[in-house]
């Protein structure tokens, strides 16, 4: 049986709030506690619009990608999954426990950080861009003579605000401080390096360059240390590239939405579409390519299968 893409649920449970990718409810968790639902669905998002049809079982693999770096990470910074269990979920039928297995986190309300963290141990992307223009990435200098895909001396810690609507804005660590406080955006700094090069040495081991990636955190009620929230190291918020390909001086091939991103360029450059919403429907091929490199992305690198049937 081919899986079919989940684009939007419908729960009987309160306060639904709808993302790009996800959709959120407000549930009680199993102790008691009030918490938040994340349903994973399929839907695409690119230049920060929403694709007409999505990439079937692509929320399944973000959620339990994310559930295996969490686990991984478990011993050096805490997070906000407390299950991944459908069966944990009160007040749904079993017909949607069954749409739902394998795409959810049940997890602890925390009160977001806004300030988006972006490790980058390579430049490409918006960076490639911004070091073509001024030799910097968000202000930061850079060297001369960079390549598009070369690794960057140094791991860099770019801030970004959180945007409601639209784009994300990139900002200085100063400006970060001012909106968080110098303590906490510091330690923002050094947990998003640290995660970073942990899991760049781990993915490294099985053949893969975590080029960059992006965290976000939160704050649990009536405490001071931050913990991870949303996401992590999945396709969705990182790039990844097969080491054996990885040639400085081009675009890369990448483990993640790149092909989508390609593919939609071609329809901006014929004047079919202005990176505005609504997004255009992706051809089949696109669809099967993309969501290929998912499932590859999630096999090499907790080394196992996702079952998508």
């Amino acid at each position: 049986m081919k899986q079919q893409a989940i684009l939007e649920t419908n729960l009987s449970l309160p306060n639904k709030r709808i993302g790009k990718v996800r959709d959120l409810y407000d549930l009680v968790l199993p102790n008691g506690d009030l918490g938040i639902l994340i349903v994973a669905t399929d839907r695409v998002s690119a230049f920060d619009v929403v694709m007409e049809n999505g990439l079937p079982g692509k929320g399944i693999i973000l959620t339990q990608l994310s559930k295996f770096w969490f686990e991984h990470f478990s011993d050096k910074i805490a997070n906000h999954l407390v299950s991944t269990d459908v069966e944990d979920i009160a007040g749904i039928s079993e017909e949607q426990r069954i749409q739902l297995r394998g795409r959810v986190m049940l997890c602890r309300v925390a009160k977001v950080i806004p300030i988006e963290c972006i490790a980058r141990g390579y430049i490409t992307g918006s960076g490639w861009k911004d070091y073509q223009a001024s030799g910097t990435v968000c202000g930061i200098n850079l060297p001369e003579k960079l390549l598009n895909g070369s690794q960057l001396p140094s791991v860099l810690f770019t801030p970004s605000t959180k945007a409601e609507t639209g784009h994300d804005e990139n900002i200085s660590f100063a400006q970060g401080a001012e909106l968080v406080g110098a303590e906490l955006m510091e330690w923002l700094q050094k947990q998003t390096i640290s995660l970073y090069t942990q899991a760049s040495e781990y993915a490294a081991n099985r053949g893969i360059i975590l080029a960059d990636t992006k965290f976000e955190f939160g704050l649990l009620p009536g405490a001071n240390k931050p913990i991870l929230i949303d996401e992590i190291f999945t396709p969705d918020s990182s790039r990844f590239w097969p080491i054996d390909q990885w040639k400085p001086g081009q675009e890369q091939i990448s483990y993640d939405k790149q092909i989508v991103r390609d593919y939609l360029e071609t329809v901006v450059a014929a004047k079919n579409w202005d990176k505005m919403p609504p997004g255009p429907l992706l051809p089949e091929s696109v669809i099967e390519a993309t969501l290929a490199r998912y499932i590859e992305a999630f096999r090499v690198l907790t080394g196992s299968e996702i079952g998508l049937v």
